[in-house]
């Protein structure tokens, strides 16, 4: 096990280490990712297959996207199935974990239809832990930092319970989240389902959809495509950017770990930029010559978002390394392969 963490951290930024070189005599897992096609799922898919693990990718395409897991397709370690966690996922053969990152986490993606969002994080918990309690498997659970609401300390820490809106337009992502956090601490104490919890903080990188409406493809896009960059507030409210080999990399360690708790872990980056700070970074990145247009706030849009993850550099030995700028640039080429492959005009930016 320890092995196994060592090659996860010396492989930072990109996990391809880890992916290529799976510990002599380590067991060959079967490995269940729901939401398996999204931006993060796909990239973990990808790193299991490449490791040589038995991988069954499970998405429902609501956001998640079939190009994202193209290059896996004819890969004889790598199955795809389309299904909606709502429902109860039968899994022929032995199951040895599982990473259950379903559910939309874009505020208008999952705003489209509150209450199959909220019933993706309930229902698609107690499903996947049911499917663990019968196998015997080893489950995460990709919570969030939305748990925390609008939070009143900075940095926030596991400890911290938040500030959180039950009936505004964002409770059904927030709200369902924390129940799933709630059965996989319940299934755990009255079942003994060996289980993890990731409070993941925001998520960028490769793989994105460019409508994913998350504030740094907005701005990237926006940029790319001359349009002016939307700035809701007055841009002072912050946010820390975890780029997606970071984050996986944490959740790869969180699975790890021979943790004996069941307590959720804050996997994000620390670095806190201003919406205006990033917006400055893009334009400067691109090239762009857009302008910043000011709207209003959205409802329950939080304030501040910090992650405090002393948890997860003491008992995962994990931490990210690659700077917003670094991450930025990585996002930002994606998205102009992106456009190039849909004929769309690229606004050419500067090196």
């Amino acid at each position: 096990m320890g092995d196994v963490k060592l090659k996860l951290i010396d492989s930072h930024p990109s996990c391809v280490a880890l992916a290529q070189n799976r510990p002599i005599g380590a067991k060959r897992k079967t490995v269940v990712v729901t939401g398996g096609a999204g931006f993060l799922g796909s990239y973990l898919c990808t790193l299991l297959v490449d490791a040589g693990h038995i991988v069954i990718c499970v998405d429902d395409l609501s956001t998640g996207r079939m190009s994202n897991i193209a290059p896996l397709q004819g890969r004889v370690n790598f199955t795809f199935m389309q299904h909606d966690v709502v429902n109860p996922l039968d899994v022929s053969g032995p199951v040895d974990e599982i990473f259950n990152l379903a559910c939309p986490a874009s505020p208008p993606k999952y705003q489209i239809d509150p209450i199959h969002t909220f019933k993706t994080s309930v229902f698609g918990a107690i499903n996947m832990l049911d499917l663990a309690l019968a196998q015997g498997a080893r489950i995460l659970q990709a919570s969030t930092s939305e748990v925390y609401g609008d939070p009143e300390i900075s940095p926030q820490p596991e400890s911290y319970t938040g500030s959180v809106n039950t009936v505004g337009p964002r409770s059904c992502y927030d709200e369902g989240k924390r129940a799933a956090e709630t059965l996989f601490h319940d299934y755990h104490a009255r079942h003994g389902v060996e289980v993890r919890i990731a409070r993941i903080f925001n998520t960028y990188g490769p793989n994105m959809s460019p409508d994913d409406g998350r504030v740094v493809s907005n701005f990237i896009m926006q940029a790319l495509l001359g349009e002016d960059l939307t700035v809701y507030g007055d841009g002072m409210q912050t946010r820390s950017f975890c780029y997606r080999d970071d984050q996986i990399a944490g959740l790869m360690a969180l699975m790890a770990a021979p943790l004996g708790t069941v307590m959720p872990i804050n996997i994000g980056n620390p670095e806190e930029f201003t919406m205006l700070e990033l917006a400055h970074k893009v334009l400067n990145l691109t090239g762009s010559e857009a302008r910043l247009v000011f709207r209003d706030l959205p409802v329950d849009d939080p304030r501040q978002r910090r992650p405090d993850i002393s948890f997860a550099k003491r008992y995962l030995e994990w931490q990210p390394v690659v700077s917003l700028d670094e991450g930025l640039a990585r996002t930002t080429a994606y998205f102009q392969n992106e456009l190039l492959d849909m004929k769309a005009p690229v606004l050419v930016g500067a090196e």
